[in-house]
């Protein structure tokens, strides 16, 4: 099972430091992510989403390779598999990319743009599915990083444990 973490800072880019912190961490294995967002409220209070994981760019090449698979199959058919697989391929991707958009996956979109709105102007927040991790290592990598834990799915002793980690200077 998966645990939400929700760190939120005081500057824009801290947020996006500390995801590519946590990428190379996860490259050691001692962070395994399911899903990570950082939120950015700009000084205007508009809140921007950075997702990790690109649904649209994703459903599009699998589109495009299922698309252009049947319409090779089709073209078969009618004797010109060629204009099957330049068709399939177009509508393929075209519907691959659509579904992606539409698709959620990981953390709820409409919770992260709920809790992004209550950040303050120009300060960022980091949400992560976290599948395991190795917390000893992990939290020392981050010791003296300035932020606030803003929800978790932590037990008490869990959650205290990285609020210290994240407060110590």
């Amino acid at each position: 099972m998966s645990d939400l973490i929700v760190v939120g800072f005081e500057a824009e880019e801290t947020a996006d430091n500390v995801l590519l912190k946590l990428a190379s961490l996860q490259k050691e294995y001692l962070v395994d992510l399911e899903d990570a967002v950082v939120a950015i409220r700009d000084k205007d209070g508009k809140v921007h989403l950075k997702q990790s994981l690109n649904l649209t760019a994703l459903g599009a090449s699998s589109g495009l390779i299922s698309g252009s698979l049947w319409g090779t199959l089709v073209g078969l058919l009618f004797l010109n598999p060629l204009a099957g697989l330049a068709i399939g391929g177009v509508v393929g991707a075209g519907t691959g990319a659509l579904s992606g958009s539409l698709a959620d996956y990981g953390i709820d979109d409409a919770f992260i743009k709920s809790l992004a709105s209550t950040l303050p102007s120009e300060s960022s927040a980091l949400f992560i599915l976290v599948r395991k991790a190795q917390p000893e290592k992990v939290l020392a990598e981050f010791a003296g990083v300035q932020a606030r834990v803003l929800k978790t799915s932590l037990s008490p002793e869990q959650e205290k444990k990285l609020q210290e980690a994240l407060s110590s200077t």
